[in-house]
């Protein structure tokens, strides 16, 4: 077999190699998770927690197991496409549910959230561009729940769960 034939055979298995591994890594990232890396302040001290003027890049897994059944808990922190602009990935953490009660913070209202929607807000409220600017968001939003922190590796680890107490009530499970 002469040479060229040999690297035509070779490119041409690295071709379908190169296809079938790229073939499953989007479904990986699109039906289980995938790695993130997160930029700006919205979410300090949760995410980049240093204050400086360029804040460090945290790396986290986005699982996507919750998207079958929208399986969100109050407290999650989650990432949704921007309803402002849906080319634009936004992660915050999850307030309210459909049909709770929420206070607005910074005013005298409190919102029903309506069916198929939720209320998100960054965990540093000065900077953070969120449901209090844009309102609910639409649950079809939704591309999945931020579990850890991978990097940097001095804060590796799960997310943790919380909310403000006192500013969601709901009448499906008294709080």
């Amino acid at each position: 077999m002469s040479t060229p034939y040999v690297l035509l055979g070779l490119l041409r298995k690295f071709v379908k190699g190169a296809a079938v591994g790229v073939a499953a890594g989007i479904t990986v990232a699109d039906r289980f998770g995938s790695v993130v890396r997160l930029s700006g302040r919205s979410m300090q001290p949760t995410f980049n927690p240093e204050d400086t003027g360029f804040p460090s890049k945290d790396i986290v897994v986005v699982e996507k197991f919750c998207l079958r059944t929208f399986a969100f808990n109050r407290g999650d922190v989650v990432a949704f496409r921007s309803p402002q602009d849906p080319k634009e990935y936004l992660v915050k953490r999850l307030i309210a549910l459909q049909e709770d009660w929420v206070t607005v913070p910074g005013t005298y209202e409190i919102l029903q959230i309506p069916k198929g929607h939720c209320w998100v807000e960054g965990d540093n409220v000065d900077v953070s561009l969120d449901s209090k600017e844009f309102g609910p968001i639409p649950l079809a939003l939704m591309r999945g729940r931020v579990v850890h922190v991978v990097w940097p590796p001095e804060r590796f680890g799960p997310v943790e769960n919380k909310y403000p107490t006192g500013r969601v009530f709901s009448g499906k499970d008294g709080r």
